[in-house]
């Protein structure tokens, strides 16, 4: 299931013009402002989660997207730090949303912090995930196309600490960089022909985790 909420964010592309960045406020969206949050969706503002404020975001059903107020997003770059656990496994997913039409519609690149620096090769290569809902869920992309859409992050990160992500988007490109890779995690072409839409932070079940420092900077 999805959950939505909407509002505004991003950072530099390098190969395309930019548009003002914007900083959406995830304090006031604790306070259930700037959006509509289903119930099921836990949002709460934490001062110190290990060294800086961010937003809290957990929910126990599956594809939990709190999409931003007034956020039309084609192409550019989200940015953001996230923060998740490395254990028990199957316990934290996180990430971001685009391309969203509706609660059961969208794009999305999340991670699993969990098998960052697993010490099984296959559990590594689940690090980072490209998704497009509802036809091309994490399932059908691993036995259909498997390793294409779903990779490890070399150096891995540590799972218990935070890490900073930056999400370029060149319709039909998805390049994901991790902390201060100069090489991408993750690059894949787009599964949805939708052009525009909505951009939201998205968790799975379990422990989902913490957002800080969101950016969006659409391409002109």
């Amino acid at each position: 299931m999805l959950l939505m909420v909407l509002s505004p964010l991003v950072a530099g592309l390098p190969a395309m013009a930019q548009e003002k960045t914007v900083t959406p406020d995830l304090k006031a969206l604790a306070e259930r402002k700037g959006g509509t949050i289903p119930d099921e969706a836990s949002l709460k503002w934490v001062e110190d989660a290990k060294g800086r404020p961010a937003l809290a975001v957990r929910s126990d059903r599956d594809d939990t997207v709190v999409l931003f107020d007034r956020l039309e997003f084609t192409n550019g770059v989200i940015e953001f730090d996230a923060l998740g656990q490395s254990g028990p496994p199957q316990s934290n997913f996180l990430g971001v949303a685009f391309r969203v039409a509706d609660a059961k519609t969208h794009d999305a690149v999340y991670f699993r912090p969990f098998n960052f620096r697993a010490e099984e090769a296959e559990r590594k290569a689940h690090a980072v995930q490209y998704v497009s809902h509802p036809k091309y869920r994490w399932q059908v992309l691993r036995e259909e196309k498997p390793g294409q859409y779903e990779k490890p992050i070399v150096p891995a990160p540590d799972g218990d600490a935070w890490f900073h992500v930056r999400i370029a988007v060149e319709k039909p490109k998805v390049s994901v960089y991790v902390n201060d890779g100069k090489e991408p995690s993750l690059v894949v072409e787009e599964l949805s022909d939708r052009k525009g839409g909505g951009v939201g932070l998205w968790v799975g079940p379990g422990q989902g985790g913490y957002f800080a420092n969101l950016r969006i900077t659409p391409a002109k």
